[in-house]
Order: C-alpha cells, then sequence, then structure tokens
C-alpha cells in the first residue's frame, strides 16, 4: 500500500481522533524570544522544561530519544529561519544550525538532547541580544558585515569589500566609519582577534598557526595586533583562559584606527 492510502486510512481512524496538538503561539513565542534576545524568557522556558513535555507537540517517532531529536531538528530550523530575518549574519546562523543538528549524532539519552537544546536556544539568544545591542545599520553595512564574517579567515581589503557589495571603496568606507565609528580595518582586526580568542580559549593551535589561520602577515604581526586590542599577548591571554567558559563574553572593543587605509594588515 502507498503512504498516501496509509495515510487515508488512519486519517479515517478513530485512534487519531485522539492526537491533539499544541496551539502554535506557544511556539512561535518562543521562537520570537529566541529571535529577539529575550533571555530570561528563553530561560525560564528552559528551566521549566518546555522542550520535553509531551503534551501536544506530536510524535514523529515511536523511539523517544529519536522523537525528541527531530523536535530539536525542527525547533533549530524554525529559529534559525527567524533569527535570519532579524538580522543575523546568514552564514553564522546556518552554520551554528549545522552545528547543533550534527552534535545530535553523539547523543543517546532524552537527558542529553535536552541539554543540547538548552544551550543551542540560549546560544542564539545570546547573540540576538549582542546585536540588537548595537546600531542598526544600512542594508550595505549589514551586507559587508556578512561579507567579513564569511570569509574572516581570508586577508580581507577595503577593495573586496567595495568588489562584492558593487559600491566604490571609497564611499563604502566612509558609510561604514560613518554608521559603525570605526574603519572597516578596525572592524576586521575585531572580529579576527574575536576568533583568536576563541582559538586560544578552546584548541591547542600554536601562535603561528592561528596568525596563518586568520591570515595575519606573520606572527609578529598577530601578536601585536592582539595586545593592541586585548591589552595582553596571546600567550597570557591563553595562559590565563585556556579551557575557561563562562555565559557571555563582552566582544573586543574596536580601537580607533590610526593606519592610512582601510585594508586589513
Amino acid at each position: 500500500m502507498s503512504y498516501k492510502y496509509e495515510w487515508l486510512l488512519l486519517e479515517a481512524n478513530d485512534d487519531i481522533d485522539e492526537i491533539e496538538h499544541r496551539e502554535p503561539t506557544e511556539e512561535f513565542l518562543f521562537y520570537r524570544a529566541v529571535a529577539s534576545g529575550d533571555i530570561d524568557k528563553v530561560r525560564l522556558n528552559c528551566e521549566q522544561g518546555r522542550f520535553v513535555a509531551e503534551e501536544g507537540v506530536g510524535v514523529l517517532s515511536r523511539d523517544p530519544v529519536t522523537n525528541l531529536k527531530y523536535h530539536f531538528v525542527i525547533t533549530t530550523a524554525m529559529i534559525t529561519r527567524l533569527c535570519r530575518q532579524n538580522g543575523m549574519e546568514l552564514e553564522q546562523a546556518f552554520r551554528l544550525s549545522d552545528f547543533y543538528i550534527q552534535k545530535l549524532d553523539d547523543l543517546h539519552t532524552e537527558k542529553e538532547v535536552r541539554e543540547l537544546h538548552d544551550v543551542m536556544v540560549m546560544d542564539y539568544t545570546e547573540k540576538m541580544r549582542k546585536y540588537y545591542r548595537s546600531d542598526t545599520n544600512s542594508k550595505h553595512i549589514n551586507a559587508c558585515k556578512e561579507y567579513i564574517y564569511s570569509h574572516i579567515k581570508e586577508r580581507i581589503t577595503i577593495e573586496d569589500l567595495a568588489d562584492a557589495l558593487g559600491v566604490s571603496p571609497s564611499y563604502l568606507s566612509r558609510l561604514f566609519k560613518k554608521e559603525t565609528g570605526v574603519s572597516v580595518s578596525a572592524y576586521i582586526r575585531a572580529q579576527k582577534i574575536d576568533m583568536a580568542k576563541n582559538l586560544l580559549r578552546f584548541s591547542d593551535y600554536s601562535m603561528i598557526d592561528i596568525a596563518n589561520r586568520l591570515s595575519f602577515s606573520s606572527q609578529s604581526h598577530f601578536i601585536q595586533q592582539f595586545r593592541d586590542v586585548v591589552g595582553i599577548t596571546p600567550k597570557k591571554y591563553r595562559d590565563k583562559y585556556y579551557m575557561v567558559q563562562w555565559d557571555i563574553e563582552p566582544p573586543v572593543k574596536y580601537l580607533k584606527d590610526t593606519e592610512a587605509g582601510d585594508s586589513d594588515k
């Protein structure tokens, strides 16, 4: 029997009348809380265990762990798209989604899936809160930031960005400084240093490896730039923070750019 006909029989079966689904309003309000960066509301939802509440959510698999994983994927997909619609960089939104969904492969209990769900939704919420706390930018500047995020491991110049956006380098440079208060090069440097901080905290990459991965011209240049932005050398930063985690770390503050040009050194 085809799936189509099997469904028609199931639809007419009395047992299906016993199945009722939760009003979608609650789910959408939760997704919206994540996308709007409402930390308190999202944390309360996690504490109440609404993700694992069985009433009205539908059974997607007879296996309870697999069933919860399916719901996890749905939740992640919905949150990803709402966060993207509300301003999160496209690549960041979808790479984050891929990361958390792939983590499901290593989980074998409902408790583990729930814990991953709570970490995932709080991660998205914290990122959206940071986004809303920053100034609202124009379409060109948001596209510029998207390009920088997607190519952060490369050497990025103002010419690269202008070409990708179809505008002149001088126009983009003026617009970026006007809307963000910093030059393009200062912003790129800050993003690279933020990624370098994560590599120093959570990986065993050497200084030269990190410098090469983030396309600094040399190890010494990386160390100098890191010290200028963070205030300490990469080695001292690793000694202090290696494998140390906390809830929310503020991003590095942009330094007023004193270089002559707007290209990443």
